[in-house]
């Protein structure tokens, strides 16, 4: 997949293509629906596929949210991209001048002469432009004269059970990750660096590798069967457990994922980690010792290796199918 970070200056091969337009966050169902819609006519058309999104998240910029709230930072959505065989990825850098410009220019300026999109492809509530005013309507008749055509497409799911970002959101506040696949069509998953930690684990026969998640999105605290993948290690998935968490029972403040990778011995540290979760085990809590704590983690180690060993590890072929480059075109 081809990543084009600059709108303004479109390279000549990546002009013409079929483009799944939206903020993608979560890539889950509905934002699978677009892109097979696009998928398909991009094939009629003998046309590339594409998609354009904006980063940072525009509620980033204008809500300025607290707490944080993307599902799927840009790496890892561009994983997902890819893996759902996207050919070019534009990527508008959204910020308050961006924000403001009028929705006729965003089509005409931004997806027209800009991207030089063939066909676009967008949710029936898509907004856009200046408070976001512009809708799918105002899409058609300004795109129209510019050989730009349109289509939009229904929200995938019924009734309560649309598939939504914010739905997912809710799930994974909830601890409900088991419940996730069913917006997104898969596990949901973090990566990052394994950072070091008290290495408390290893002396008690239980080593971790640690991701910080204090500034990500992430479940409710507690302890959950998953899935780990190390950078570089793209066949294989490894069964595991974690705890995610402050770790009462040794007064930490810092939200920290503690994972136990199953029969493995390699050092992680320093190394990119990729880990999926499959389902939750217990809530977090405060332990009176190390005894006591040791024979609660044996326990959510059997129950975790059970979890796992009725599931599915993800998708091997998704987990090759990286960006080419992450550099500017």
């Amino acid at each position: 997949m081809r990543i084009v970070r600059h709108w303004q200056s479109t390279p000549a091969a990546a002009r013409g293509a079929v483009v799944a337009v939206g903020n993608f966050d979560g890539v889950h169902l509905g934002h699978r629906a677009v892109i097979e819609e696009s998928r398909r006519i991009a094939r009629a058309l003998g046309a590339p596929l594409a998609v354009l999104t904006f980063e940072p998240h525009p509620r980033q910029v204008l809500a300025a949210p607290e707490e944080p709230f993307r599902l799927t930072p840009f790496r890892v959505k561009a994983r997902h991209l890819a893996a759902l065989g996207v050919d070019i990825l534009f990527v508008a850098r959204f910020d308050r001048a961006f924000a403001a410009r009028a929705p006729a220019s965003f089509v005409a300026d931004v997806v027209a002469a800009g991207i030089g999109a063939r066909h676009v492809v967008v949710g029936h509530d898509f907004a856009f432009g200046r408070g976001r005013a512009g809708t799918v309507a105002l899409l058609t008749e300004v795109g129209g004269p510019l050989g730009v055509g349109v289509t939009s497409i229904e929200a995938a799911g019924t009734g309560k059970q649309i598939h939504s970002a914010s739905r997912a959101r809710h799930m994974l506040s909830d601890g409900d990750v088991a419940a996730l696949p069913e917006v997104l069509g898969r596990y949901w998953e973090i990566d990052g660096h394994v950072v070091a930690g008290d290495r408390r684990g290893r002396t008690i026969g239980f080593p971790t590798a640690n991701l910080r998640c204090a500034r990500i999105l992430h479940p409710a605290r507690g302890v959950y069967a998953l899935w780990a993948q190390p950078h570089g290690d793209v066949e294989h998935w490894y069964p595991a457990v974690a705890n995610l968490g402050r770790r009462p029972t040794f007064d930490k403040t810092e939200d920290l994922l503690e994972v136990h990778i199953f029969d493995y011995a390699a050092d992680l540290y320093g190394r990119r980690l990729r880990v999926a979760f499959a389902d939750r085990v217990r809530s977090e809590r405060r332990f009176d010792g190390i005894d006591a704590l040791k024979a609660q983690i044996a326990s959510d180690c059997e129950t975790a290796r059970a979890v796992l060993a009725r599931l599915p590890a993800p998708d091997t072929e998704a987990s090759a199918a990286l960006p080419r480059r992450q550099a500017s075109s």
